[in-house]
């Protein structure tokens, strides 16, 4: 068996490890945009809540009472959220790093393997020019 057949193996198994890196990285992109998306729906319900207070007409003592507590739960939501958002920016990044190690390695390993692949060929190819060469001086040799 040859070296470079030998490393096939090894470049298997860096290809299905960049590639599974390449799946997290692309569910944890997605679930980051989600929650970024949540934020701001939450963002934007508080600023239309905030509105309709302020737009309202006559609030009583308890309405008011009832909106602060709302508008504080919804605001604990938002920081929530903000601090989920900001846990999965970093997961992002950290599979991002993981990632771009996987394909390096990958790369790397088929760097190899194609180096072998050629001196192989190389060799092949010497092997076979050694053949035709003695070949053609036994001819020769027959010849004279």
């Amino acid at each position: 068996m040859t070296r470079s057949k030998r490393m096939q193996p090894v470049a298997q198994v860096a290809e299905s490890r960049q590639q599974e890196a390449a799946r997290l990285l692309g569910e944890r992109q997605r679930v980051l945009e989600e929650e970024l998306h949540r934020l701001d729906q939450l963002q934007e319900y508080r600023g239309e809540y905030a509105r309709k207070f302020e737009d309202g007409a006559e609030w009583t003592g308890l309405h008011v009472r009832e909106y602060r507590v709302f508008l504080a739960r919804l605001n604990q939501a938002i920081e929530e959220q903000v601090v989920r958002v900001e846990r999965l920016r970093a997961d992002l990044e950290q599979s991002r790093g993981y990632w771009t190690r996987c394909r390096v390695h990958r790369d790397a390993v088929d760097k190899a393997v194609d180096r072998l692949q050629a001196d192989e060929r190389r060799q092949e190819d010497r092997r076979e020019q050694a053949e035709s060469d003695e070949l053609g001086q036994r001819l020769r040799r027959r010849e004279s």
